[in-house]
């Protein structure tokens, strides 16, 4: 009877109806996310502390646990979520019928992610929200009988971004560089409502703040000239590097690498145990998303100068055991503790600025999306007077990690979910 009347309904509405649901809903569950996100790695830490030594157990146990669980039931819910809706915007009609973009996937990358957090990984959740998004977004236009487009699985996507980071702008950003191959008017036009619906919805419930506090720190154009590419080509080699080592894991035909991943539990449990190490080793600073180290460093603090290479580690391991989880946290986290040990090599420089650098670089070197990266970094600081060296840091980092690394990682990694 139901399904009678709503076939009676113009098109049309339905359509509108159905992306207006679609970015309420995801933006409650990334608020919810975010939340049972800070919960797990409250909980995690709390047990660390108590019993410093209880990682060293934990970490490999958990790891090995979820990334079974998850090649063995729900093998696309695996990694950061970005390359699943890649591929699924590739051929979005059969993908709404497949695992890239289910309701099963994203509740199993929901439930894996803080599975991983409870386990001290050193993952961010914005990956998994964009996939878990565009699979929300998805489902609600199944449900109210509406076509799935290309757009549809973008503008899922990029609305994660923005709910989850709170940055809009970023979000249209992403889905430009990164999303969308073929960025159409049609497209742009449900991207931006998508973006703005849920940015909206979680304005209103978790007020008008900035990811990481709001920034004071200036820098003299003559400081830009000098740290902007240094910056940049740091950032450019070191996310070049880790983007090449996570193509290689998934592809690279050498021994290891093949021995790697014909034994994945054994391998996530190697790399539980050296995200336990190395967050035993820092006091703890390497485990989560870093989210509380990078404020720091922005504010001007001081960190330990492992801090940065420890993080990388950490992020690393994590990325290539495979479980569910995002790499932007942790890229934002290293670049920082990058940005930290530049600012030691040029102490006339504002400290906070040249962390500010080191993300960008880093984040650029990773993502291989300049114009993402500035737009996020100026977001989340609410810091208009450094777009320009934010702009100049990103393309030179972008420019330095092509050379380390051709492919870009994310459409890379969604090579493995394309159908062969």
């Amino acid at each position: 009877m139901f399904l009678t009347l709503l076939e009676k309904v113009p098109a049309t509405f339905r359509g509108r109806v159905a992306a207006v649901s679609g970015a309420i809903l995801l933006s409650l569950v990334a608020i919810l996310f975010a939340t049972c996100g800070e919960v797990a790695q409250h909980a995690f830490r709390t047990v660390a502390q108590t019993h410093p030594l209880s990682p060293i157990i934990i970490s490999p146990a958990i790891f090995m646990v979820v990334v079974y669980a998850t090649r063995r039931w729900v093998p696309a819910a695996r990694g950061s979520g970005i390359p699943q809706v890649i591929a699924a915007g590739h051929n979005p009609e059969l993908a709404a019928k497949g695992p890239l973009v289910s309701l099963r996937s994203a509740a199993a990358k929901f439930a894996g992610t803080l599975m991983m957090l409870l386990g001290g990984a050193s993952i961010g959740r914005e990956g998994p929200t964009v996939q878990i998004s565009a699979a929300l977004m998805v489902a609600v236009h199944r449900w109210l009988r509406v076509p799935v487009s290309a757009g549809v699985v973008i503008a899922g996507g990029a609305a994660g971004v923005a709910a989850a980071f709170n940055t809009p702008v970023a979000g249209v950003a992403f889905a430009i560089e990164e999303l969308s191959s073929a960025f159409e008017q049609k497209v742009a036009v449900f991207v931006m409502a998508a973006v703005m619906i849920s940015g909206l919805v979680s304005l209103g419930l978790s007020g008008d703040y900035v990811y990481f506090g709001v920034m004071s720190e200036k820098m003299p154009v003559r400081d830009m000239l000098l740290i902007a590419p240094l910056a940049g080509v740091i950032g450019g080699v070191a996310g070049g590097l880790f983007s090449r080592g996570l193509i290689a894991m998934s592809s690279s035909v050498s021994p290891l690498l093949a021995h790697a991943r014909a034994h994945p539990v054994l391998f996530a449990g190697a790399c539980g145990l050296i995200v336990a190490i190395s967050g035993v080793v820092t006091a703890g600073l390497t485990w989560g998303t870093g989210y509380e180290t990078t404020r720091d460093l922005l504010a001007g603090h001081h960190a330990p100068l492992i801090f940065g290479p420890a993080k990388f580690i950490a992020a690393l391991a994590t990325a290539l055991s495979g479980a569910p989880g995002g790499i932007f946290a942790p890229s934002l986290s290293v670049g920082a503790g990058l940005g930290s040990l530049l600012s030691q090599l040029a102490p006339f420089a504002p400290p906070g600025a040249v962390v500010l650098l080191g993300m960008a670089g880093y984040f650029t070197g990773v993502v291989r999306a300049p114009l993402t990266a500035s737009i996020i970094m100026m977001e989340m600081t609410a810091e208009r007077s450094m777009i320009l060296p934010l702009f100049a840091t990103a393309l030179i980092a972008d420019w330095i990690s092509s050379l380390v690394c051709q492919p870009k990682l994310y459409h890379a990694l969604s090579k493995q979910f394309l159908p062969a």
